[in-house]
């Protein structure tokens, strides 16, 4: 009844919103600002007619696949329409959109952990999104239909169903999920329709067993156990290419007792006859044979039905492996998947119709459908021999070549130089379309090929990595001998910039916490939720940098590792050691993970909390590092009183000054082994700002005269940068 009178709300509510009077209404701009986001992270596609990367109204110029009520968009289409790049990460600024459907295109990357929370529709089918279902689909509490089939989604499906009581259809079909099913799909008392076929999960069904399905299909996975007799209800199941018991003492239902084999699992659709799973296994009835046949008789049947049996074995094992090849990307001879450039596949049923009362889910009477083979695209190095010829394009890059870079730089004139960092420089980069970016060109030894495919998959790694907090690799250039990176564009005013410069008064602390909660949160997304997991490997106050509303942009995320490849390993080392936020281990090559990362975070947040750089100037002088001279000040209030900047100490309540000295103290512990998570980081840091926020009751500790000096279009440090745009 809760979920009726919900979905009723709604219905009510966008009825409403279509009988108010249009009249001059623009759209909301927290809707344009989402569409633009998604339209640059669409990579700009001249298909999407009126849509604009800056300013316009969607809502009145009738973008494409735009539908609006009033000023607020309630439905996005673009099925079908040869859509690359990424779903970006302002979704969840849809507040009003009850439809999303991009199904039938070429978009990859990752499902956004911001979604639109109002959503009733979403279909994602046919496309190259990759790693994992998110969370936050649990607080979709209006959801109806969801399609993410004939994807790459992997890994094991956390129990992230809880609460969505009006989903009424859902297919996760053709994937690459794992593990057994959470216990979540149980809590799904309204769905009706199912489809998890062609994945690899494994275990029991029997968090399906009561639920009220009308549609079924848990085809060619690896589920093992007994069959839930409360399938006998289920007027069209699916359960072939499993490893079900038939159970001995007490069967779930009325198999035939001759010929199990042959009809434990059904491995076809149902007829159309039929109006159940039950009718597909009709009793068999006893067989009164009169007459014995002879012998020899006997065994000629016996080894031509063996022969048949082989036969038909070996044509279903050929056929599956087929389909399952179909199914995954192309191999190689690499140890990373590619990009996939373009993947035709017959999806044209399982696409949202306009309708929102029409299903989702594809039909299960059209059969399954196999994912073409993924075409790659061949990067073609010139001048040179290298593994360009051979490789693939790493997921979510674009390639590009040195004339446009050249064109978008102005031949990397001065007037374009952003900084300079120990792995080259970085220019200001503007496109013909309007894009703007920033291109860090590489100074690179001689490569061997060995070390050119090194270099690709740090780049293959790189390019994975999509969070807000994240400064987003867009592209590469391998050609003439050149190692470029595209980056997406951001002001170049960097945390180091900001807390050490005398051109303005400090920072406030709400602001620094908010600024550190940032910095915690892309550093647990790397070790989290990336798979494999990912190590920043250089995390200093020049690699953060704040944008137009000061939100933290973390810079140069595994790239690292390039370092032995460039000219000057010796700038690079040096360059590290200045940062003082590298720990013991992390010198040494091979060695970082994200535990070290724990450690040049704690090192960050000791330059927030006292204004101070990690290293005073000779690293060899007494007390010259920030962690030597802070290690015996932390749990001494007056000393730790004393330790925090002049400018914000009197600001800082003494319980919350002593919450983030623990938090500082674990972070820089010598023993990899003490340190904390940055999962347990980010909740302490969290919890923090919650609780000053909630001290200083009436003052906004977010938004203060200096904040808005930051923020001024006529600041210093967007006019006079000293820092490099992605120093390492």
């Amino acid at each position: 009844m809760t979920c009726r009178f919900r979905c009723l709300y709604f219905n009510v509510f966008a009825l409403l919103v279509f009988l108010v009077p249009q009249g001059s209404t623009h759209t909301d701009n927290s809707d344009v600002r989402a569409l633009q986001d998604l339209y640059r992270s669409f990579n700009t596609p001249p298909q999407l007619k009126g849509w604009k990367s800056n300013g316009g109204d969607p809502c009145q110029e009738s973008w494409t696949g735009i539908s609006c009520a009033g000023s607020s968009i309630i439905q996005i289409k673009l099925d079908n329409l040869n859509i690359t790049g990424n779903l970006g990460y302002q979704l969840n600024n849809f507040h009003h959109l009850k439809q999303l459907d991009v199904s039938n295109n070429n978009i990859y990357g990752e499902i956004p952990y911001g979604l639109p929370l109002n959503l009733t529709h979403l279909n994602l089918a046919c496309n190259n999104l990759s790693q994992y279902i998110p969370y936050s689909i649990s607080s979709m509490k209006n959801l109806r239909h969801m399609n993410l089939s004939h994807n790459f989604l992997s890994g094991p499906v956390g129990n992230v169903f809880t609460g969505l009581s009006c989903l009424k259809e859902m297919d996760l079909s053709y994937n690459q999920f794992i593990g057994d099913l959470p216990s979540s799909f149980g809590t799904l008392r309204g769905l009706s329709r199912l489809f998890l076929q062609h994945n690899e999960f494994t275990g029991s069904v029997i968090f399906l067993a009561d639920l009220q399905l009308t549609d079924l299909n848990i085809q060619d996975n690896h589920f093992s156990g007994i069959i839930p007799k409360q399938f006998q209800t289920i007027h069209n199941l699916w359960f072939g290419g499993n490893m079900f018991d038939k159970g001995d003492n007490s069967p779930p239902w009325d198999f035939p007792m001759e010929n199990p084999n042959d009809q434990q699992n059904n491995t076809s659709p149902p007829s159309t006859e039929s109006s159940s799973a039950v009718k597909s296994y009709p009793l068999t009835e006893p067989v009164n044979h009169k007459k014995k046949k002879s012998g020899h008789v006997v065994i000629f049947y016996g080894v031509g039905a063996l022969m048949a049996a082989c036969f038909v074995i070996f044509i279903v094992i050929r056929l599956r492996n087929h389909s399952r090849k179909l199914r995954r990307p192309a191999s190689s001879e690499g140890s990373q998947p590619s990009l996939p450039v373009s993947m035709p596949r017959d999806c044209s049923s399982t696409a949202l119709d306009e309708s929102p009362e029409v299903s989702v889910i594809s039909s299960p009477t059209a059969g399954p459908r196999h994912a073409a083979p993924v075409r790659t695209k061949v990067v073609r190095v010139n001048r040179r021999r290298s593994f360009a010829k051979k490789s693939r394009m790493p997921i979510g890059a674009t390639l590009y070549t040195v004339a446009e870079l050249q064109l978008a730089t102005n031949s990397f004139d001065r007037s374009n130089f952003l900084g300079e960092g120990s792995l080259g420089s970085v220019y200001k980069a503007e496109f013909p379309d309007g894009q703007v970016f920033a291109v860090k060109c590489i100074n690179t030894v001689a490569l061997s090929l060995h070390e050119e495919q090194q270099f690709l998959e740090v780049i293959w790694n790189a390019s994975r990595v999509r969070h807000p907090n994240i400064i987003q690799l867009h592209g590469y250039c391998v050609e003439q001998g050149q190692h470029m990176l595209v980056y997406e564009y951001v002001r170049n005013l960097s945390l180091d910039y900001a807390l050490h410069s005398e051109a303005y008064m400090p920072l406030s602390w709400g602001l620094r916490l908010r600024i550190a909660l940032g910095i915690a949160r892309a550093l647990n997304y790397l070790h989290t939720t990336c798979a494999p997991p990912l190590a920043h490997r250089n995390l200093k106050a020049a690699n953060v940098l704040l944008d137009e509303d000061l939100t933290p942009r973390i810079s140069d995320c595994y790239l690292a590792v390039l370092k032995p490849l460039t000219i000057s390993s010796a700038r690079a080392q040096a360059s590290e050691t200045d940062t003082g936020g590298i720990s013991y281990e992390h010198t040494k090559p091979g060695t970082g993970n994200q535990k070290d990362d724990v450690y040049a975070f704690g090192v960050l947040l000791l330059e927030i909390l006292t204004g101070r750089k990690p290293f005073d100037g000779d690293p060899l002088r007494d007390e010259s590092s920030l962690v030597q001279w802070a290690s015996s000040r932390l749990h001494d209030s007056e000393s730790l009183d004393e330790m925090v900047e002049a400018g914000i100490r009197k600001t800082i309540p003494p319980k919350v000054l002593s919450r983030f000295a623990d938090i500082v103290s674990l972070c820089t512990q010598a023993e990899r082994g003490f340190r904390p998570s940055m999962t347990e980081i980010m909740e302490s840091l969290g919890q923090m700002l919650e609780e000053y926020r909630r001290m200083r009751t009436g003052v906004d500790t977010d938004f203060d005269p200096y904040e808005r000096s930051f923020r001024s279009t006529n600041s210093r440090f967007i006019g006079s940068p000293t820092v490099s745009y992605m120093s390492i």
